[in-house]
Order: structure tokens, then C-alpha cells, then sequence
């Protein structure tokens, strides 16, 4: 008896958590568990039960579960977590809630922006008063050396026009060794929180005695800031060295020997091998884009230079019409590295000093070089690169959307109709200038990425316009449509989203060729 007395009141304990207890078992003589059906199992104190004969029978029941729990049970409410995990979710109710907060947070964004504009308008007017006279000329990055007076000097405007990005280093740093202009002296607008924070991971991977490549890809792949692109491509092209002591060594060499190419070389431009090629050179130049750069004389001059002396140091191709639009991506981001203007379109480069000029010219040159000995095939003889890229499109197009393959192939639109430019100019003809230099962040961050990933971002590229292609039902419409893309107004969203998708595809279908294939 004073056995049973203790083992009662030890489960009459009500503030204790005791491991073990008794739970429900069902078995054949019993429906199994629903929370929805058998409310008075378990809220007994909620309901009195329906059978009033078993009424003392189904109150022990329940005080003896309420006095205990399983150890593991602390504080959770079983009953409602059954009840829930019961419920039947509505889809339409699902789908229209994920609508209704997908819209709000697209308003929330564009208050957040509406409001950082109005900001960076503000911090720009106090800038331009407290600074009526501009450090130097506004146009040149200044040396080490002025970055450091004109610092000191205009600590107060600094202070009011750059808070938002406050968290950035104010070191100067040489831009052979890192390419970066000196940020406390730059007439920029004010960076969003997201950009600032960027920028700072760029500039502390930047400022390391050796890069670490591998993780500047990573960090590249998503877009590199403008104020460090110039060195960003420079390493990731492979054209200068991880360390940084070697860097400007590297660069004086590589310049040096470039220009000794073009004393050995360029004077035969006009001689009876070489005439035919530097004609094509001179035609092509004016087509490139963008129109108000091409047409200055002193771009003119440095790109044929440029175009010659590769196409007479790589025989097995020579000079074929679409690398000449290579040129351009990397002699506008060098140039940003010299300059503060937003729209390097738009400036006169020969207001450059002329070593200047010769530093952009002899880089543009390089990289271009690393970029062409990935994808060379593409411009030797017949193109067999192309050829082949243009038919894995058509495969891997017929895989994604075979509904936009059908109606090409039933208009008989042919994709070397008009992938052959894409796969020839790597999509230069088909996006604005900013967006091809936001393009080629990612490709420089690829393994491959001019040659591999290329294919994946034509085939992202073509399936985007699935709607416009389906409501076309003549061949030449068709074809216009198809050369003359409705682009013009697209940004580093648009890209992004491009990129994703392509990324997408590629994580399907890279490691399973077969897949091309039906």
C-alpha cells in the first residue's frame, strides 16, 4: 500500500517534466489518430465527454495525461501542431498570399530606391557647395601624392557627400599595383548599402600581398564594381600575376614589348602581304559601336594598331571580321581607370596624356590576346568553332523549348541565320555596351566562359523572347526580329536575370551531353 500511495503521487506531480510517459497506442480495435475527430483526447478540460457512462473513466484517463509528459515535450502544443499538420492547405489561397507578398515587396523596394535617389540628390547638391572648385582636373585619376593633400583638404566635404560609404577604406593606392582610383578624391554618386559593401570586399581581396583568384571569381561572378574592374580583368584574364610585387614589373614588360611589336610590325601594314588585311581592319573599325567613340580619330588609330599587329602574330587566323568588336569592352574599361566621367561613350580621348593612352592600348591588346586563344577556332579557316556552337544551340534549344524550335523550323528559319553573330561578336551586336561589359564579368569569372558558358547564355538569350518569336508566322519577320532585338534599354538587371537562367541551364545540361540530344 505505501508502495501504491508513493507511485500516485509521483504521477499526480504537476510542475515536473517526467521522461517515459504512457502515450496512445492504437491498434486494430481502435481508428487511427485524428486530432480533428478526437478534439476531447485531447483538450479534455475544453469539452465534458458525449458518453456519459464513461464519464469517470474518461476524466481519470485525462488527468492522469495532463499530470504527465515526455521529457522531450517542453512547452509544445501538440494538439494544434496535429490539428494544422491535418488541415488540407488551399493552393489558389497559397499562391495568391506568396502573390500578395511578392507585390509588397516590389513596393518596399521601389520606396527604398525612390528614397535613396532623393538622398543621393541631396548629398550631391551639398557636395557641389561645399566643393565650388573641382580637385585638379576632374577628369584624370591624380597620383598618390595629390590623393593625399586633396584629402586633407576637403575632409569636410568627404564627410557629408560620402557617408554611405563611410565603411570603405580611404587608403590611396598606386593604380599600377590595384588599378583603383583614389576613392576620397572620386565625384561619383553615393553608393547603395549593397554596392558599398561589395566594393569593400573587392578592395580587401585587392589589397592583399597575393589575390586569391579563386576567390575573386567568386565575388566577380555576380558583377565587379566599376572603380575596380580595371584591375579585376586584368587578373582574371590571367594578364597580370597574383602578386602584388610583381604586378608593376609585369606591366612595364608587357607594354614594352607590345610597342616593340608595333615598331616591327605595323610599318608593313602597306606592303603587298599585309595590305589586304589592314584595308579589312580599316573597314570594319567604323562599324563598330559605340558610334561617338569609334569616330574619334585617336580610337581609331590604336585600334588598328591593335587589330594589325594581332592578326600578323596569329597567322593560323589572321584578321576576321567580329574581332575587331573585342577590342572595345577592354579599351573602355581601361580608360575608366584614368578617368571619372559615368559615360566613357561620351569623352574625348585624346584630352588622355599620351603615355596614358599608350598603357590602355598595350593592356587592351594583352587581354584581348588571353581572350582569342580560348576560342581561336571560332576564326580560323571555315569557322569550325561556330559551326559547331551553332549547332549545340539548336540541340539544346529543341531540349528546353521544343515548342520555339517547332516554329522556327516550320517558318525554315535556320540558326546560322542569326546565331552565327551571336557566337561571332559573343552577343556585342544584341546588347548595349554597358550590358556586354557586365556580361563579360561573369564570362571572366567562368571556367570557360567565352567558349563554354557562351552557349548556355545564346540559348538563356533566345528562349527570352519565346513570346515575341511564337506570335511571328513569316520567315521574315521572323528573321527581323530575331536580327534586331528590343534591347536598347537594358541594364545589369536584365543581364543578371540572363545569366541566371543560363547558369540554370548549364547545371543541367553541362555534365550529361547526351542530354542535347533527344
Amino acid at each position: 500500500m505505501a508502495s501504491d500511495g508513493a507511485r500516485k503521487q509521483f504521477w499526480k506531480r504537476s510542475g515536473a517534466k517526467v521522461p517515459g510517459s504512457i502515450q496512445h497506442v492504437y491498434g486494430a480495435q481502435h481508428p487511427p489518430f485524428d486530432p480533428l475527430l478526437h478534439g476531447t483526447l485531447i483538450k479534455p478540460s475544453s469539452k465534458p465527454p458525449t458518453t456519459p457512462v464513461k464519464l469517470k473513466k474518461v476524466s481519470t484517463f485525462q488527468e492522469f495525461e495532463s499530470n504527465t509528459s515526455d521529457a522531450w515535450d517542453l512547452g509544445d502544443d501538440d494538439d494544434e501542431l496535429l490539428a494544422i499538420a491535418a488541415e488540407n492547405l488551399n493552393t489558389e489561397v497559397v499562391m495568391e498570399t506568396a502573390h500578395k507578398v511578392i507585390q509588397n515587396h516590389s513596393k518596399l523596394q521601389e520606396q527604398h530606391k525612390f528614397q535613396e535617389e532623393h538622398l543621393q540628390e541631396e548629398k550631391q547638391e551639398e557636395f557641389a557647395q561645399l566643393t565650388p572648385v573641382a580637385c585638379g582636373d576632374n577628369r584624370l585619376v591624380k597620383s598618390v601624392s595629390e590623393g593625399h593633400t586633396s584629402s586633407s583638404l576637403d575632409n569636410a566635404s568627404e564627410n557629408s557627400a560620402m557617408q554611405r560609404s563611410q565603411s570603405l577604406p580611404q587608403t590611396c593606392i598606386p593604380p599600377l599595383a590595384s588599378g583603383m582610383a583614389d576613392c576620397s578624391t572620386s565625384v561619383t554618386p553615393a553608393l547603395t548599402e549593397r554596392e558599398a559593401s561589395r566594393l569593400d570586399k573587392f578592395k580587401q581581396l585587392l589589397a592583399g600581398p597575393n589575390t586569391d583568384l579563386d576567390e575573386l571569381r567568386k565575388l566577380s561572378w555576380s558583377g565587379i564594381p566599376k572603380r575596380v574592374r580595371p584591375i579585376a580583368w586584368k587578373l582574371l584574364s590571367g594578364y597580370l600575376p597574383a602578386n602584388v610585387d610583381r604586378r608593376e614589373s609585369t606591366l612595364q614588360r608587357k607594354r614594352k614589348e607590345y610597342f616593340a611589336f608595333v615598331e616591327q610590325y605595323y610599318d608593313s601594314r602597306n606592303d603587298e602581304n599585309h595590305q589586304d588585311t589592314y584595308r579589312q581592319i580599316h573597314i570594319d573599325i567604323p562599324r563598330m559601336s559605340p558610334e561617338v567613340l569609334r569616330l574619334q580619330p585617336k580610337v581609331t588609330e590604336i585600334f588598328e594598331r591593335i587589330l594589325f599587329i594581332w592578326a600578323i602574330r596569329h597567322p593560323a587566323s589572321g584578321y576576321v571580321q567580329g574581332i575587331n568588336d573585342l577590342v572595345t569592352p577592354f579599351f573602355v574599361v581601361f580608360v575608366c581607370e584614368y578617368i571619372e566621367e559615368e559615360e566613357v561613350e561620351n569623352f574625348d580621348v585624346s584630352s588622355l596624356p599620351e603615355e596614358v593612352l599608350q598603357n590602355i592600348e598595350a593592356d587592351s591588346y594583352w587581354c584581348m590576346s588571353k581572350l582569342l586563344d580560348g576560342i581561336q577556332d571560332n576564326y580560323t579557316f571555315a569557322q569550325p568553332g561556330i559551326q559547331r556552337k551553332v549547332k549545340m544551340l539548336e540541340e539544346l534549344v529543341s531540349r528546353i523549348d521544343e515548342q520555339v524550335h517547332r516554329h522556327l523550323d516550320q517558318h525554315e528559319v535556320k540558326y546560322l541565320q542569326f546565331a552565327f553573330r551571336w557566337m561571332n561578336n559573343l552577343l556585342m551586336r544584341e546588347v548595349p555596351l554597358r550590358c556586354t561589359i557586365r556580361l563579360w564579368d561573369t564570362y571572366q569569372s567562368e571556367p570557360e566562359g567565352f567558349s563554354h558558358f557562351h552557349l548556355y547564355v545564346c540559348a538563356a538569350f533566345l528562349v527570352r523572347w519565346r513570346k515575341e518569336i511564337l506570335e511571328e508566322k513569316d520567315f521574315q519577320e521572323l528573321l527581323i526580329f530575331l536580327q534586331n532585338l528590343p534591347t536598347v534599354h537594358w541594364g545589369n538587371e536584365d543581364i543578371s536575370v540572363l545569366l541566371a537562367e543560363a547558369y540554370r541551364l548549364k547545371f543541367a545540361f553541362a555534365d550529361a551531353p547526351n542530354h542535347y540530344k533527344k
